[in-house]
């Protein structure tokens, strides 16, 4: 009965025009950036590089597809969460706007089971957005610029990265990717639960993430205490493989963080759908 919940509930997802705009804008961004690097990339890079030239002499191709692929990254990620939650932020909200959550939970499944249904089809679509970003901006790429070297440039100075040890970095990179962008699919849906329209769960999800944000960038000692612990934090872990050494306890407590955040709105919206009315 789980699995057939579930299926219904990724129906339901693919049957919204909504869930297509997340992924028609998120394609029109990437082949907007793709095409104007191909354009003018070459004046963009140097004028990065200008202040290196001095001392390090860079030969062959430096734009290539996996230097593009981590531009997009680089430049998406934060924006991707909003087409997250503009899909999930409605799962169940959308349910008591229309007034079908009463015929839902006469269904013979468990309420928790109802919302483990919506948690996992929510990570599904977060899981399609996610291979979707993955296969424009690195694929694609690939075979819009070819392969090469990546320069990356961090807080530490200059990475240079072999075409050879980059694949699995930016496979690695994209499965942290995914399990930030499932926080958002997690936070919009237990929040969904506490309304009963759509908008309203959008709108939090979007103020909490600003919030946390402007939180995790302001240099205040009370706030760099709650900044371990906010998902925000973590959710640009992903930069961590593109770095060399890596540290690997960085990725992992990133990660756990993560999850625990994930287990917790998960609970969270549990115990608050157990306890909704739906008479009234």
């Amino acid at each position: 009965m789980l699995y057939k919940n579930i299926y219904n509930e990724f129906i339901k997802i693919l049957n919204k025009p909504r869930s297509y705009i997340g992924i028609g804008v998120l394609t029109v961004l990437i082949l907007t950036i793709e095409f104007a690097l191909k354009l003018d990339g070459n004046s963009i890079l140097s004028f990065v590089t200008s202040s290196f030239e001095q001392t390090l002499n860079f030969s062959g191709k430096i734009l290539n597809g996996n230097l593009v692929a981590f531009i997009i990254i680089q430049m998406l990620i934060v924006h991707v969460p909003l087409l997250i939650a503009l899909v999930t932020g409605d799962l169940v909200s959308g349910e008591a706007a229309m007034g079908t959550i009463r015929m839902l939970v006469t269904k013979p499944i468990s309420r928790a089971n109802i919302i483990l249904s919506k948690f996992i089809a929510g990570g599904a679509y977060t899981l399609l957005i996610t291979l979707w970003m993955g296969l424009l901006s690195f694929y694609f790429s690939g075979w819009l610029f070819g392969k090469g070297d990546v320069i990356v440039l961090n807080s530490d100075g200059l990475v240079i990265l072999k075409e050879a040890d980059v694949a699995w970095r930016f496979l690695s990179a994209f499965c942290v990717s995914f399990l930030s962008l499932l926080t958002i699919s997690s936070l919009s849906i237990c929040l969904s639960v506490f309304s009963d329209n759509s908008i309203g769960p959008i709108v939090s999800t979007m103020a909490i993430i600003i919030l946390f944000t402007i939180i995790g960038s302001i240099d205040i000692s009370a706030f760099n205490l709650l900044k371990p612990y906010l998902f925000t934090t973590h959710m640009a872990s992903w930069r961590s493989f593109f770095n060399q050494p890596i540290i690997t306890s960085d990725i992992i407590e990133s990660i756990l963080v993560l999850i625990i955040h994930n287990v917790l709105f998960f609970a969270i919206a549990v115990l608050k759908f157990n306890q909704k009315d739906i008479k009234s």
